[in-house]
């Protein structure tokens, strides 16, 4: 029986990780398929504080590994694919024709951004196509990029690259945005952004080095098609958090993230708690899923406490 299994790594799981470690609770990491979550596709990270000259997204995550394992934790790369709470208030996780025993679990497992499921899509990861302005937007000063999207995410990433690009086309498929009032107007009155009304990408065209270097478009409803050189597409049409596989064990709102209680990374179930973007949809940031991540373990090591009280 675990004390703490922790499903899922990223800045949230690894930070949970070594705040348990050092609590003497020895927490079992479950990586999955995807160790160190969404910043393993990025490249350099300049907004992590400690790192002036920026770090490389899975340096970073393989710094943070080596810290939690530096105070106990143990690393399983297996996936969760269920998790039942027994009558005794523990915790079966299956992991594939496996079963792990847990007194409590720290989800981490993060969010998945929506793309446009284009080709070539994964290869671009990184090389011209990304889901954060606030991540990326200051590689791409004084060149166009494009926003695709309509919502109040859409125009709020429009709105903070043009502090660096020089020219920002939002791609919306409609003729009007579905942002709030206030976005869409903060958005379309900005002389840098340029809107591109009834417009859908299609394919992303790249230059010979493999970087994006233009999209071509199709007018939803005339059908013609076009092209526009731009030096990086932000993909803004939402994410998919990865809670798939706790449906019917925790809360979750409508787009699937988890609730948490009382100001806490407590969930609706005693003994497991969310940290991250699988419960943050608002600022899906690498510090402040670290910082979830932080308080998620010092919440699980209070229970525990609790429970041996």
């Amino acid at each position: 029986m675990e004390n703490l299994i922790i499903i899922g790594t990223g800045c949230a799981g690894w930070t949970a990780a070594i705040y348990a470690a050092r609590a003497n609770l020895e927490p079992l990491v479950l990586a999955g398929i995807q160790p160190g979550g969404q910043l393993t596709t990025t490249t350099e990270v300049e907004n992590y504080p400690g790192f002036p000259e920026g770090v490389m997204g899975p340096e970073l995550m393989m710094r943070m590994q080596q810290q939690a394992e530096k105070f106990g934790a143990r690393v399983d790369y297996q996936q969760a694919e269920k998790v039942e709470r027994r009558d005794d208030g523990t915790f079966l996780i299956h992991t594939g024709g496996h079963q792990m025993e847990a007194r409590t679990i720290v989800i981490a497992t993060g969010a998945s951004p929506r793309h446009l499921g284009l080709p070539n899509e994964k290869d671009l990861v990184g090389h011209g196509l990304t889901s954060c302005a606030t991540c990326d937007g200051a590689f791409y000063k004084d060149v166009p990029v494009c926003v695709i999207g309509g919502g109040d995410s859409a125009c709020e990433e429009a709105v903070f690259l043009t502090k660096f690009a020089s020219k920002v086309f939002l791609i919306h498929r409609r003729d009007e945005l579905r942002a709030s009032k206030i976005m869409a107007e903060r958005a379309l009155s900005n002389d840098k952004i340029e809107p591109l009304w009834n417009s859908v990408v299609t394919e992303y065209l790249t230059d010979d080095k493999g970087e994006m270097r233009a999209v071509k478009l199709k007018n939803t409803v005339t059908g013609e098609e076009s092209e526009q050189e731009i030096a990086c597409v932000f993909v803004a049409i939402g994410h998919v958090p990865n809670t798939q596989f706790l449906e019917g064990l925790l809360d979750l709102d409508d787009n699937g993230y988890l609730l948490q209680k009382n100001g806490s990374t407590a969930t609706n179930v005693p003994g497991v708690f969310a940290a991250g973007d699988v419960a943050d949809h608002v600022y899906r940031q690498a510090v402040t899923a670290a910082g979830d991540g932080c308080a998620a373990a010092l919440d699980a090591e209070r229970y525990l406490a609790n429970l041996e009280g």
